[in-house]
Order: structure tokens, then sequence, then C-alpha cells
């Protein structure tokens, strides 16, 4: 039994464990979506959400924590600048894990983390770069039709 033993182990030894959390995490935050595995996913999560505590927060010292845990300086800038704003008045509950089905090499059951939100925001990206398109078509057929007439 594993009475108080917290955390997972995921078959490695704590320098390499460390390592694959702290890579997982960095790549949620910068990509708000990542598929791995369903215990990768099962510990990264808590991890996740102490990130963007901290990106709420926003101070000097929440900043120096997360750099310390993120890899790179570009996640640590979207942290604050951007999560911790968009999560400003929620009160925890900032990932979502969704299962994929299996692996097709091993087996190995698949899932995806993200963070909750991510597809509205994708979402209107999209939408805007649709109406820039569409905008930019509008204009080039002004410029076009009155230097024909």
């Amino acid at each position: 039994m594993r009475h108080k033993r917290s955390g997972y182990k995921l078959k490695r030894d704590a320098g390499a464990r460390n390592s694959l959390l702290k890579g997982l995490v960095t790549s949620v935050i910068e990509q708000e979506r990542v598929v791995t595995t369903v215990p990768k996913a099962k510990a990264i999560k808590p991890l996740v959400d102490k990130m963007i505590t901290l990106g709420k927060r926003d101070t000097l010292h929440a900043r120096r924590q997360a750099a310390a845990f993120l890899e790179t300086p570009a996640s640590v800038k979207k942290l604050f600048d951007k999560l911790g704003t968009r999560f400003g008045q929620r009160n925890g509950g900032y990932t979502r894990i969704v299962r994929l089905g299996n692996r097709k090499g091993d087996g190995a059951e698949q899932a995806m983390i993200e963070l909750v939100g991510s597809e509205l925001v994708k979402r209107a990206e999209e939408r805007a770069k649709r109406k820039e398109e569409r905008l930019n078509a509008i204009r080039q057929g002004t410029e076009d039709g009155p230097a024909e007439e």
C-alpha cells in the first residue's frame, strides 16, 4: 500500500523524472496543449496549476520561482504576461486531461493535457486571421477596381 506516498515515479530516477516534468510543464505553458501518456499527464497537472498560480501572483519572487522551474525565458514571459491575466478570476482548475485512446506502437494510453479556455483562444486567433484575410482581399479589390475604370 502507498499510504502517504505522494507523487509519481514514472519508472525514472529523481534527476530524469525532474527533467521530464520540467520539460512537459514548459511545453504545456508554451503550446497550451500537449499529448502524452496518462500517468505523465496526471503527474504534471498539479505542477502546471502551481505555475499558473505563481503567474497570477506576479511578484519578483514568483517570477524567480517560475524561472527556476521552467526551462525557457519565453515560457516565463508568457506565464506572467498572458496566462496570469487570463486566469486572474479563476480559482484553480486551470488544466484539463482528455483521454485519447491507445498509442499504436506500444499500446500506451494517450492523453491530452490542455489549459482550460485554450480552445477559445485558438478559435479567436483563427477568426481574427480570417477577418484580416478578408480585409486584405477587400483592400486589394478596391485598389484594383478604380484603377481599371
